[in-house]
């Protein structure tokens, strides 16, 4: 004790140099722990923005997922309906003659119709699930089936007004007459004999004055020897 109150007595001076230099390395170690204290309260904002932001995006795709769904559903269901209105007149001879543009190759409103027909089925996926993955492919395809449809659309339009008046007074009456022969080839109430002999005189008939697309002539044929045979 002695010792220690001779040191004190003798170096009593060396508490101002030392009580400021303790003073600087407090204030040292606490800025230090400030820092860290900071840092990690800047580390947990960060992975609280982060998990916000994930779940901001997680809830962002839900959404555009289940609307791209609907989209793709509806343009699925708008390619169906178009295909049935050309269906009408692929299966029923009496309004494609009615209407023959719709079938007339030779005719670029009909070319572009059944080019974006083509175009449209090629593209066409087997399910709405099959295209979700890929928001480029739905576009190529919803573009696709909107051409189809308004291509459609004018060649429809254009083959009502004009109707038969692209042909002679002759090729008119020549689609008339097929007209009527394909209707007695397909009246269950004809004999077997009346039925042939019509179909072969319609195809005389229509000989060189439409050229139907393949599709359609085997459907035609298809239909028209099934009910002969039966």
């Amino acid at each position: 004790m002695e010792s220690l109150l001779h040191f004190a007595g003798n170096f009593w001076w060396l508490i101002f140099p030392l009580g400021g230099a303790i003073g600087t390395g407090v204030r040292v170690v606490a800025a230090a722990n400030e820092r860290r204290a900071e840092r990690r309260l800047e580390r947990y904002r960060i992975r609280q923005q982060t998990k916000i932001a994930v779940a901001e995006a997680s809830g962002r795709a839900r959404n555009n997922e289940a609307a791209y769904r609907r989209e793709m559903t509806k343009v699925l269901a708008q390619h169906d309906r178009t295909d049935a209105r050309w269906l009408d007149y692929e299966i029923d001879i009496a309004k494609l003659l009615d209407f023959p543009l719709m079938t007339d190759m030779r005719d670029p409103l009909t070319v572009s119709f059944h080019k974006a027909r083509q175009r449209a089925d090629l593209l066409r996926p087997e399910t709405v699930d099959h295209v979700l993955p890929d928001r480029d492919s739905q576009l190529e395809y919803r573009d696709a089936v909107h051409e189809y449809v308004a291509a459609f659309e004018v060649a429809e339009a254009e083959a009502i007004r004009r109707r038969r008046s692209d042909f002679s007074p002759e090729g008119q009456q020549r689609l008339e007459r097929a007209q009527n022969l394909l209707r007695l080839a397909s009246d269950g109430a004809a004999t077997p004999q009346e039925r042939r002999n019509a179909y072969s005189k319609a195809r005389k008939e229509l000989d060189g004055l439409i050229v139907l697309p393949a599709a359609t002539r085997a459907s035609i044929e298809r239909k028209i020897a099934g009910e002969i045979e039966a």
